[in-house]
C-alpha cells in the first residue's frame, strides 16, 4: 500500500469538511467561524486517520461492534494525536474567540465579497490541515502493533513539543495582559517590548515552529520503519517547514512587520526596537 493511498481517507475528509463549510458561509459572507473551521478540521481529520479501519469495517462491510478503545493504540499514537488536539483545542479557540468577539477577522473584510477568492481560502485551510498535520496522519496509518516502543529520542522529541507550547501559550498571554492593561490606560506603551517579546520580536510564531519540529521528531521512529518507504521521514517534515516557511516568509512575520512599519516607523522606540531584538530567532538576526 503506497503512502498516498493510506493517507487518502484522512485527507478526502479534510477537504470535505472545508468544501462543505466554504458552502455554508461563503454564501453568508461570514469569515468568524473561519479559524474555528480549522480547529475543526485538525481534529477530524486525526480522528479519521486513526479510525478509518474500524469505521470502513463498521459501516462498509456492516461488521458489527464498538469503535476500538483509545488504549488499544500505541503510545505513540496517542502522544501524537493528543499533541494536535491540545494545539488545535488552546490556539483554535483563541483565534475563534478573537474573530467572533470582533464581529468578524480583518483579514477578510474584502475577500469574502468575492465568492470565488473566499472559496480558495477555505481550500487552502484544508491544504494547511493536509500539509502540517501530516506527521501524525502517517503515524496513525501504521497499525498498534507495528509502532516501535518509544525510546529517548521520542521523550526529547515530546519535550521540544511541550517547551515550544509552553512558549507561544506565554507569549500569547503576556501580551493579551499588555493589551489589557493598555485598554485599561495602565500604560500608554505603542507596542509590546517585554517579557518574551524582549528576545524575539514574534516569539509565538517562534513557539509554533518548536510545536511541529517536535511532533514530527516524534513521529520518525515510526515512519523509519520498513512498513513506510524511504523518504517518508522527509515528507513528514513538510510540516515544520511548511510552518516555518508560512509564518516567516507568507502570512505571519512579513505582514506585522509590514503593518508595525507604517503605525510605527517614525517613532525612535520602534527603530531601537528592530535594531536590537531578534526578528525571528531569539539567537538570530534582526533582520
Amino acid at each position: 500500500m503506497t503512502v498516498f493511498s493510506r493517507l487518502l481517507p484522512a485527507l478526502t475528509s479534510a477537504y470535505a469538511l472545508q468544501s462543505i463549510l466554504a458552502l455554508v458561509f461563503v454564501p453568508q459572507q461570514n469569515e468568524k467561524y473561519y479559524d474555528l473551521g480549522g480547529a475543526l478540521g485538525f481534529v477530524s481529520t486525526t480522528f479519521i486517520s486513526l479510525y478509518y479501519p474500524a469505521l470502513k469495517d463498521k459501516f462498509y462491510y456492516r461488521i458489527p461492534g464498538a469503535l476500538p478503545p483509545l488504549s488499544s493504540f500505541a503510545p505513540r499514537q496517542l502522544l501524537l494525536s493528543a499533541a494536535l488536539g491540545i494545539w488545535t483545542l488552546r490556539l483554535g479557540s483563541f483565534l475563534a474567540y478573537r474573530a467572533i468577539k470582533a464581529g468578524g477577522d480583518s483579514r477578510f473584510d474584502e475577500i469574502k465579497t468575492q465568492p470565488l477568492k473566499f472559496t480558495y481560502f477555505w481550500i487552502v485551510q484544508a491544504t494547511w490541515i493536509t500539509l502540517v498535520g501530516l506527521p501524525v496522519y502517517l503515524c496513525n496509518t501504521l497499525p498498534p502493533g507495528l509502532h516501535p516502543a518509544l525510546g529517548l529520542r521520542d521523550y526529547a522529541a515530546f519535550g521540544l513539543f511541550a517547551g515550544s507550547f509552553f512558549f507561544e501559550v506565554l507569549a500569547d498571554r503576556q501580551k493579551t495582559v499588555w493589551r489589557n492593561a493598555k485598554n485599561a490606560k495602565v500604560h500608554d506603551e505603542k507596542f509590546i517590548t517585554s517579557g518574551l517579546w524582549s528576545v524575539s520580536r514574534h516569539p509565538n510564531y517562534v513557539g509554533e515552529v518548536g510545536i511541529w519540529t517536535g511532533i514530527w521528531a516524534l513521529s520518525t521512529a515510526s515512519l523509519q520503519t520498513p512498513y513506510f518507504p524511504r523518504g517518508t521521514i522527509a515528507l513528514a517534515a513538510l510540516s515544520p517547514l511548511f510552518t516555518w516557511f508560512m509564518v516567516r516568509s507568507v502570512s505571519g512575520v512579513p505582514l506585522l512587520e509590514e503593518s508595525g512599519d507604517k503605525k510605527f516607523g517614525d517613532d525612535p522606540k520602534w527603530k531601537e526596537y528592530k535594531r536590537t531584538v531578534p526578528i525571528f530567532w531569539p539567537w538570530g538576526s534582526v533582520n
